[in-house]
């Protein structure tokens, strides 16, 4: 009886697993990078659009006595933010609707006031303290 097969079989089986879970990092790291947004590291462009969104929500009206009017205040200005990013401009694009929704409604429609908090929150993820 030859001893020697059952060497030769493994050695083949531990490079198949070898070689199957070296292929599935890639994939597993691929699917883990796309759940969320993150600019490159020192993005001046983005830094810049982030530090442009910052001046334009601290002007205008105070939002707590006028927030009507502190709406209105930003919705040109953010529309005229211009970014290469498109996370970014799809955040600031549904900010300034979510304004627009507001102001149009004379601030009565709870659902715009939603819209103005969750478009804040999107903002945020990509510009931390930005609309704060």
């Amino acid at each position: 009886m030859d001893t020697s097969e059952p060497n030769c079989v493994r050695p083949r089986g531990a490079a198949l697993a070898l070689a199957i879970g070296l292929a599935a990092v890639p994939l597993l790291a691929a699917c883990g990078s796309a759940s969320a947004h993150t600019p490159a590291a020192g993005s001046s462009a983005i830094s810049a659009s982030c530090a442009d969104i910052g001046a334009i929500l601290s002007d205008g009206p105070d939002p707590d006595a006028d927030p009507v009017g502190y709406a209105e205040a930003q919705i040109k200005p953010l529309r005229a933010i211009k970014t290469a990013d498109p996370a970014l401009r799809t955040a600031i694009s549904n900010l300034a609707t979510a304004y627009a929704g507001v102001y149009s409604s004379n601030g009565q429609s709870a659902a715009a006031t939603k819209a103005v908090a969750s478009a804040s929150r999107k903002v945020s993820a990509i510009c931390p303290g930005a609309t704060s």
